[in-house]
């Protein structure tokens, strides 16, 4: 029965295995450029293992940024998993802490997407499921990272492949799974008043600040919004 659940979080992974092969890739193409080499690059993905996080690191090390800059930043751009990994526990209440260490420790964005899509579906979720969840996407993103650093030096523009495209297809692909559930405890009327005013605050926002900062207003009028329609 175990087994089986972690194979069935391995097969929930998917979405995010794609994406981490197309983002890791393009990471390690980075790094590579950057002076890091493959070594340093897998070792960086096994030990840190935070997309955003690594891209930021490897723009500090061309930059010859000090050692306790790169840790703060890096802090900082990691700073949301304490909020996923505290929700994350409420999930796994009946895990023991050891499991739950074991789950945050490997939690990303997309790991922690899909498996708040199967939680909406499916409302328990094992933690031997979380373990393949996981799994799958760590294993992917130290295999492409290491990939994209020993042929980076013979791709010279690898945006010419679509990869920048590959983060944005990954969550569609999340969020359909999500919205499938939704779907079947929410009213759609209400779905659709929440994705409007994300959409027009967001463009609203986005013409007197900056894109990045009329993102997250527009997500906390949304959450906002949400909140007030809950029954």
């Amino acid at each position: 029965m175990r087994e089986k659940r972690f194979w069935a979080g391995v097969r929930a992974a998917t979405p995010t295995v794609f994406g981490y092969l197309s983002i890791g890739l393009a990471f390690g193409i980075v790094a590579a450029k950057s002076g890091i080499s493959p070594l340093e690059t897998g070792l960086m993905s096994i030990l840190i293992y935070a997309g955003s996080g690594q891209f930021a690191l490897a723009a500090l090390i061309l930059v010859q940024a000090p050692l306790t800059s790169i840790a703060l930043t890096i802090f900082l751009v990691n700073l949301r998993h304490f909020l996923m990994n505290l929700h994350t526990s409420t999930i796994f209440s009946k895990a023991s802490f050891p499991q739950q260490i074991l789950i945050g420790s490997f939690l990303t964005d997309e790991s922690y997407g899909v498996m708040l899509g199967h939680h909406i579906l499916h409302q328990e979720v094992s933690p031997f499921w979380m373990y393949g969840n996981n799994a799958a996407s760590y294993l992917s993103w130290i295999l492409a990272t290491i990939t994209g650093s020993l042929v980076g030096g013979f791709i010279p523009n690898p945006h010419a492949f679509g990869i920048d495209f590959a983060l944005i297809a990954m969550f569609v692909a999340i969020f359909a799974s999500q919205l499938q559930g939704i779907l079947q405890k929410v009213a759609l009327q209400k779905i659709v008043w929440i994705l409007l005013v994300v959409l027009v605050s967001y463009f609203g926002f986005s013409r007197i600040i900056s894109a990045s900062l009329a993102l997250l207003m527009a997500t906390l009028l949304g959450c906002l919004t949400g909140v007030i329609l809950d029954d």
